[in-house]
């Protein structure tokens, strides 16, 4: 198959992205393929979800597809319209007329209204750019870290159109070169304006077990409270084609957040594929206070922003931790202490308005309270003033859509304890590696934070399967109990590791200095706080397994307390 179309105007090339494959997809058998957009969608079923070059192009692309879906279904329009939907194993069919009707904007290479693009779009000196500048895995500076070095020289047309949405999503920040008509330029440049719009948020999105699920679980009514759709919401491609340069307005809704464009941009290319690109800045978008708006992120309350503009609540979107597991940050997905900011006092942070209405699905018994989700985490980690990328976050966490119930938080509640469960056990178990450094003398940090990294990784697996099935009983109770000893026994094996480990000089031990004067630190010592912390916190898993003296408590000032 040839890479490119010839349209019917007589030899000028053509890339219909709603009929050419360029979405690389898995399926639910294990194969691989790339699909159009058409073809995305009449076998959704089929598919288990998008295979993009990194993970953030995945996100980038599952908003594509759904400000797709919401355009072409009108809504829905409210919960019962999507139950209908829910139940309609054809629900996408409008989805192929609608694809007919705005084909013409899908074409990556139109010379009018290329998709995702400005036509004629040129520098003062008609420079034309490295493919660099939109494909996210080739490091600025740092080509030994990436297949395609030194640079990028060509892109099929399948791959620029996955960087160009992308690139609207996640592009870099720094200053970029001016484009003409761009009055924002000053000597030729245009000065940092902020990174593509999702490269602000801590992406969140819910997983089914196909692409049809998936879809459908994160296609939000417009009917949902906490979040505004205007009657006028639609995506870029209903939109009068962009020009250079960028326009300060308000997003009208998630069709329109899904698809902002960020940047201005224009592939250049042959008949054989891309080779450069002029890239720009385009739409501004100030992440403030947008949680009435944008569903697919956590959201916190900023002090310093409130002190800055002298208003209150100020909401800036909650970004993901590169080295925190998703399964430890459960409770900012999953707690309603968030809630809404209807209270005397505004609140910390907001759990996503994705899972928001979710809960409302199981809530209203539209989803059973066993339906097992995946709450899909992306994100981008910027540096050097967000003019590079450093790190892309990408996780999962599986768990019955009972943990979000509104009216029944006795699941969510033993969900996010059984995270402190673990953190409490953690903490003992660093501060068993920093007392057997004092005791013998050597540097503490390092062990601490060595053990903290194990711990937590043997304790990830685990809490993943006992969260998946925590839906199985009547009493979580009695599963989180269940948990604690599972706890007990990892952490309690670790610190015995760590003690035979310690060495001779830990076993001797030697006088430190405490609050109320010294006391003779050893391994011996160590170790009985360390089962003592972990007997008062999880309780007593086994009785064979505690020492006569475990009921003694540790004394707090003999150790250095891990940061939560």
């Amino acid at each position: 198959m040839p890479e490119t179309d010839q349209n019917n105007s007589g030899g000028v090339l053509s890339f219909d992205l709603t009929a050419r494959p360029w979405i690389p997809m898995l399926r639910v058998d294990g194969s691989q393929d790339e699909l159009s957009l058409r073809e995305v969608f009449e076998q959704a079923h089929d598919l288990r979800r998008i295979v993009g070059d990194l993970p953030t192009q995945e996100f980038a692309l599952v908003r594509l597809l759904l400000a797709v879906a919401h355009d072409a279904l009108d809504g829905p329009q409210d919960i019962d319209a999507w139950a209908e939907l829910w139940a309609d194993e054809d629900c996408f069919a409008p989805v192929g007329a609608y694809l007919e009707e705005h084909r013409g904007r899908f074409d990556l290479l139109d010379a009018e209204a290329p998709f995702f693009q400005t036509a004629g779009l040129r520098t003062a000196k008609d420079e034309v750019f490295s493919l660099n500048r939109i494909v996210a895995d080739v490091p600025n500076g740092e080509p030994f870290f990436t297949a395609r070095m030194p640079t990028v020289e060509r892109l099929t047309f399948a791959e620029a159109a996955r960087w160009v949405v992308h690139t609207h999503a996640y592009d870099t920040s720094g200053i970029k070169t001016g484009v003409q008509g761009d009055k924002r330029a000053k000597g030729g440049k245009v000065y940092p304006l902020g990174v593509g719009w999702a490269g602000n948020l801590g992406g969140v999105f819910v997983e089914g077990r196909t692409l049809r699920e998936t879809l459908l679980l994160n296609l939000v009514a417009a009917d949902t409270s906490n979040l505004a759709i205007d009657e006028a919401d639609a995506p870029a491609w209903r939109r009068e084609p962009c020009g250079p340069g960028g326009a300060e307005r308000a997003p009208t809704g998630v069709r329109d957040l899904y698809t902002w464009q960020t940047r201005r941009l224009r592939l250049h290319f042959d008949d054989s594929g891309v080779h450069g690109v002029v890239l720009g800045y385009g739409d501004p978008l100030i992440p403030r206070n947008r949680q009435h708006r944008e569903p697919m992120t956590a959201w916190r309350r900023s002090k310093p922003q409130e002190a800055k503009l002298r208003q209150s609540p100020v909401y800036l979107p909650r970004e993901h931790a590169p080295e925190r597991s998703a399964w430890r940050g459960l409770g900012a997905l999953v707690s309603t202490e968030a809630g809404t900011a209807g209270g005397p006092e505004p609140a910390g942070y907001l759990r996503p308005g994705i899972l928001e209405w979710v809960a409302r699905l199981v809530t209203e018994g539209e989803l059973e309270r066993g339906f097992l989700v995946r709450a899909r985490i992306i994100g981008a980690r910027y540096g050097t003033q967000q003019s590079v990328i450093d790190e892309i976050v990408d996780d999962r966490v599986a768990m019955a859509v009972v943990l979000l119930h509104q009216r029944d938080r006795r699941y969510a509640e033993q969900a996010v304890a059984a995270v402190g469960d673990a953190d409490l056990a953690v903490n003992a178990l660093g501060d068993l590696a920093t007392n057997l450094a004092r005791a013998a003398g050597t540097e503490m940090e390092g062990p601490r934070s060595s053990a903290r990294d194990l711990a937590y990784g043997l304790l990830e697996a685990p809490y993943r399967t006992w969260l998946a099935h925590l839906a199985d009983t009547d009493d979580p109770y009695a599963r989180r109990t269940d948990w604690q000893q599972q706890v007990y026994g990892i952490v309690a094996g670790l610190g015995d590791r760590l003690m035979a480990a310690a060495g001779d000089a830990a076993w001797q031990g030697r006088i430190v200095q405490l609050k109320h004067g010294t006391e003779w630190l050893n391994s011996a010592l160590a170790g009985k706080w360390f089962r003592a912390a972990l007997y008062k916190g999880l309780g007593r898993p086994d009785s064979s397994d505690m020492p006569p003296d475990a009921d003694a408590s540790p004394a707090p000032e003999t150790t250095v307390k891990a940061p939560a």
